[in-house]
Parts: C-alpha cells; sequence; structure tokens
C-alpha cells in the first residue's frame, strides 16, 4: 500500500499530515510512504528526515497523487496552482483521501470526490467516542489553539500578566475571561493560570465546572439543566435567542473588569453564538483584548472580523483563523499521530486497506465512497442545495 503526503497549498497553511516519526512507523509496518518536496518545510521537517524514516521523495505533484493508494493531507483538497490542477482532479480514480474536509462547508469538495469514485474520510466527522480519543483531530487542534490564544491576547495587552512585586510597586494581575470550556477553552485558562493571570471561565454545561475549578479558574455557571445545554457527544447545543441574552448578561459583569477575553463558544454545523455585542466591548477597559476563536464560523463578538485585528472603542479584538498552523511543529506532530491511528484502523495489518463498514468510526467519519455520498447529513446538505452530482437526486447543476 502506497501512503502518499502532499505538500499543502492552501495560503498560510503550514502544518503537515505526517511527520518523519509517523512516516517511519508506516514505512516499518510495510507500507511505501511517498512525500512531496518541501511537504515538511513549513513545519521544519526537512525531506532529509523523511528520506532517513524511509519514505521516498516524490519527483513532482502529479506522480504523488497519481501513485498513492491513500492520500494523508490536513486541508480539503484544492486547485494546486503550481501543477495547475485540481489535486482531486491529480488522484487516482478508487484512492482513499483522509484530511480535514468540513463537508458541509465544501459540498463542492464532495461533488468531486463523488465524481473521481474517492473513498474520503473527515478528520472533523470522527466521532466523539473513547475509542475514538487517538483519532480526535479537532481536540488536538482546539489545544494549539487554546494555547496559542493566550498567547497572542499577551503580545497585544499593554500590561503585565502576572502579579509583580517590584520596587516601583505592586503591579495586580490581568483578569482573564474565558467563555466556552471546551478543550480549547480549558487550554486557554491552563496557560492564562501558568502566565500569573486571575481567571474566571463560562460555560453552559455544569459538567464543566469541575475541570474550570481544577484549573485553578472561577466558574460562572448558568443556572439550567444539564440535558438542556449538551447533547449526547458532550457538546454544547443550541439554545434559544432568549437564551443567549441572558448569557450575555451574566459574561457581561466579567468582561467589564477584564483584561482579556478568549471566546471559544460552538456549536457543531451552527454559526457561533453573539455572547460580546458592541455595546459590551464599549464597557471594556481601554487597551484590553478579545481573542475570537470561533471568528471564521461568524464569531462571537459582533464586530469581530475573520482574519483581521481591529480596534473598537479602545479594544483590541482578534478574529483568528487557522490558529493551529501558526505552531506549526507540534500542531503537526499531534494531527500525524491522529491520522496515523486512524489509518491503522482502515488498515489492521498496516499493508491493506480493510474497512469494515460497521465500524462506529468508520462509518460515522466516512463522507463518500464508490462514487456515492455515504454519509447521511452531508447528503441531506447537498440535496437541500440543489447540486446535482452523479447517482444524485438533485435536479439542477450548481456549477
Amino acid at each position: 500500500m502506497k501512503v502518499g503526503i502532499p505538500k499543502e497549498v492552501l495560503t498560510n497553511e503550514n502544518r503537515v499530515a505526517a511527520t518523519p516519526e509517523t512516516a517511519g512507523k508506516m514505512v516499518k509496518g510495510g507500507m511505501e510512504v511517498l512525500v512531496e518536496t518541501g511537504a515538511g518545510d513549513a513545519s521544519y521537517m526537512p525531506d532529509g528526515e523523511y528520506q532517513k524514516a524511509g519514505a521516498r521523495i516524490a519527483a513532482g505533484t502529479e506522480e504523488l497523487f497519481g501513485s498513492s493508494d491513500v492520500v494523508l493531507k490536513v486541508q480539503r483538497p484544492m486547485l494546486n496552482d503550481k501543477a495547475k490542477r485540481h489535486e482531486i482532479d491529480m488522484m487516482k480514480e478508487g484512492a482513499v483521501l483522509i484530511a480535514f474536509l468540513f463537508p458541509f462547508a465544501n459540498l463542492e469538495v464532495v461533488v468531486k470526490l463523488i465524481e473521481r469514485k474517492i473513498t474520503a474520510f473527515s478528520m472533523d466527522a470522527v466521532p466523539r467516542i473513547s475509542r475514538a480519543q487517538m483519532m480526535d483531530a479537532l481536540s488536538s487542534m482546539s489545544t494549539v489553539a487554546g494555547y496559542k490564544a493566550v498567547i497572542m491576547a499577551a503580545d497585544h495587552l499593554k500590561k503585565f500578566i502576572p502579579m509583580l512585586s517590584t520596587a516601583a510597586g505592586t503591579v495586580h494581575p490581568a483578569k482573564t475571561v474565558v467563555i466556552g470550556a471546551g478543550v480549547a477553552g480549558l487550554q486557554a485558562i491552563a496557560t492564562a493560570k501558568r502566565l500569573g493571570s486571575v481567571v474566571t471561565a463560562f460555560d453552559t454545561r455544569p459538567a464543566v465546572g469541575e475541570q474550570i475549578k481544577s484549573l485553578g479558574a472561577e466558574f460562572a455557571p448558568l443556572d439550567v439543566r444539564h440535558d438542556e445545554t449538551e447533547d449526547s457527544g458532550g457538546y454544547a447545543k443550541a439554545m434559544s435567542s432568549e437564551f443567549y441574552r441572558e448569557e450575555q448578561d451574566i459574561i457581561r459583569k466579567h468582561t467589564k473588569d477584564a483584561d482579556i477575553v478568549i471566546s471559544t463558544a460552538l456549536v457543531p454545523g451552527k454559526p457561533a453564538p453573539t455572547l460580546i455585542t458592541e455595546d459590551m466591548v464599549r464597557e471594556m477597559k481601554p487597551g484590553s483584548v478579545i481573542v475570537d476563536l470561533v471568528a471564521e464560523q461568524g464569531g462571537n463578538c459582533a464586530v469581530s472580523e475573520a482574519g483581521k485585528t481591529v480596534e473598537r472603542h479602545n479594544v483590541t479584538i482578534i478574529g483568528t483563523t487557522n490558529l493551529p498552523s501558526t505552531v506549526p511543529v507540534h500542531a503537526s506532530q499531534f494531527y500525524a499521530r491522529n491520522i496515523l491511528t486512524f489509518l491503522y484502523l482502515l488498515a489492521p495489518d498496516k499493508k491493506e486497506l480493510k474497512l469494515d463498514m460497521e465500524d462506529e468510526i468508520i462509518k460515522g467519519s466516512l463522507i463518500t465512497h464508490n462514487g456515492e455520498i455515504t454519509h447521511t447529513g452531508v447528503k441531506e446538505a447537498v440535496k437541500k442545495a440543489n447540486i446535482s452530482y452523479p447517482g444524485g437526486l438533485s435536479s439542477r447543476s450548481h456549477w
């Protein structure tokens, strides 16, 4: 089985889907590993390290895609400007693709995968179950994002974070508010505490209160039942507009005095709820900083702009996008280990793909197979968008 590791072509994407460490494990397991020249350069993993691990460096992009039985990527396939061809078109028919596809936001990619009869797995669709923890790439990347969010906030804050006792007097510690205590939020809490900040964290799920307190932060709860705010997978559920207004009122009491606000609240498959209004920003202390980790999904802050750092009412608002890519060494290490574990699930003997379609993890993350959309939710999204595709029921072409 030949596994291909291409160089990511999305602008500012610095991660790579396999490191010399994981490539070496594939080779020792009996796989042939083909790496595109420079695939790991942005993660400070040169070609020579892959060669030492037993991988072969591909002569060109088209050779890599055209000869690989399995392609491992970080980002969804897209047009390769250098090769002047779409990455899916360069893959051999019937090959396997594993990547962050985010299919609901990239339905056109799903259609191209069907046309090429690609068996595609999306790492963002891996079910949140105990057996899949080692494959949970979303959590891995959230860990990176939560850490880096606090570092970015510290860089933009015009004051110290920890308490300092000096000959010139005592400096009081900065106050940090973290909204949302998922993986990113918990890592942000831990990082802010390590830097010496006083931290208050807010989440709609009472169950995470103990986790927040265990990190040394104050928990600001909302008085609702556990089953109202959390789905069966442990994620926050979408709530009513009245509920979010109540949330805003509680958050406002804490953001008024905050030096740093890190917002991470997101409901899977939905736009991010607005939890910080412009009036709330106006009330914040001059010089304070907001890092909106979900700006790309609409943002928790009403005035954040995806991919931009802006100043409103003397408050700096950072609308982050693809934050894990800014820490490419460890982000790549985490992701590569996640994807290697997933690959071993697909090829238990490490030599041949044996897809158990009844396996909960495989079934949940499989998007396309044999020229069909296998994921029910994605199939419904394509139908709702009225997109025609081979074997599909939609009546009108979207392109």
